[in-house]
């Protein structure tokens, strides 16, 4: 059921990223052919309107299509309500929208959930670990997904977001050193040693760490504490999401292994469900910000490289060459398939039920 509910959650949020261009365009009266999630063979189709709705083999994103450069569209190449005869301002809205629908929709169900829910009860002490890189500091010393941390030599960490700065505070002044972990593991208490490796000059221990949140809820105090706390969370959550981006950049040999791939995140979102709804909404808006930040990189086949190509043309003064264009998509394409499918093995060969038939 939490595998299940994963899925549902991340099929709604390509929706949503892809609505988000649907509209942009059909608000502008730009025409538009067709409507998919995913890539691939169709599964599912249905025209409406002279919109072609498809469900497809391969849930790895989706698009939205139009009729430019399809010849058997019958729609005259100089027709001004084809999304290439609009002006610069109008494609890079509808280029944009899509991201722009991830981050409300990160807000709005952040927001729901202060409102209708309640505010996550931080009174529980330590951190939850969400997950764990093989072969990193954490899991050499036995942490594992669900584990708490409740103290570092002796020192409590504290509750709430206080208690994650002050273990990764801690753990970034540590390289190399050994710390006496006191974890907690379904109601087990124990001691641990961890030694976080060094990476430019500080410490890291391949984990991703949350709040010790058991799933109860309190009512916010008002309207101004439900806008604080979404407001908080939603920076919270995207700062990080881009400085974790901007990593594979800065060092990509070592960042690269954090890169997750489908198995992976429909693994993490299952785990977070288990924390109950509370739980579910927090992987919804994680994922909902890292899918506006993904297609905002400039890279083929992306809304930021979409983008990019348009800027371009802007500067330049005239489109790029359709040649030029049909390489640069193309290319994407492979790319993200050649990758998505990489990922999905590697997801796939971590998970706890593959680990235990291959050791059989």
């Amino acid at each position: 059921m939490n595998i299940f509910a994963s899925i549902s959650v991340l099929a709604l949020l390509i929706f949503f990223h892809e609505a988000g261009h649907f509209l942009a365009a059909t608000i502008q009266g730009i025409k538009v052919s067709g409507f998919s999630i995913g890539f691939g063979p169709a599964i599912i189709k249905k025209e409406f309107k002279g919109v072609t709705y498809s469900l497809r083999a391969l849930p790895l994103g989706g698009f939205v299509s139009f009729p430019d450069d399809d010849k058997a569209s019958g729609i005259p190449k100089d027709d001004p309500d084809l999304l290439s005869n609009r002006p610069i301002s109008h494609r890079l809205f509808v280029i944009s929208a899509g991201v722009i629908a991830n981050l409300f929709i990160a807000w709005i169900v952040l927001c729901g959930q202060a409102t209708f829910i309640g505010l996550p009860n931080q009174t529980n002490p330590g951190v939850l670990i969400i997950d764990v890189q093989q072969k990193q500091a954490a899991a050499i010393s036995g942490l594992s997904p669900g584990d708490q941390i409740i103290s570092i030599d002796g020192i409590n960490l504290g509750t709430g977001q206080e208690a994650v700065e002050n273990m990764v505070s801690r753990v970034k002044k540590s390289p190399g050193k050994t710390l006496s972990i006191e974890k907690s593991s379904n109601g087990i208490k124990e001691l641990i040693k961890l030694t976080p490796t060094e990476y430019l000059g500080d410490g890291k221990i391949g984990a991703q760490l949350q709040a010790n949140f058991d799933g109860s809820m309190v009512s916010a105090k008002g309207f101004s504490e439900i806008l604080n706390y979404t407001n908080a969370k939603f920076s919270n959550l995207l700062i990080k999401t881009i400085q974790g981006y901007k990593g594979l950049f800065t060092n990509f040999s070592s960042t690269s292994k954090q890169l997750s791939g489908p198995v992976k995140i429909v693994e993490l979102g299952a785990q977070l469900s288990d924390q109950g709804a509370s739980g579910l909404i927090l992987f919804a808006a994680l994922i909902s910000i890292n899918l506006a930040v993904l297609n905002s990189l400039p890279f083929p086949l992306l809304d930021g490289g979409q983008f990019a190509l348009i800027i371009i043309e802007a500067l330049r003064g005239k489109p790029i060459p359709e040649k030029i264009q049909m390489w640069f998509m193309q290319s994407g394409f492979f790319l993200l398939i050649g990758l998505s499918i990489l990922l999905i093995i590697r997801d796939t060969s971590q998970l706890e039920i593959f680990k235990q038939l291959t050791n059989k």
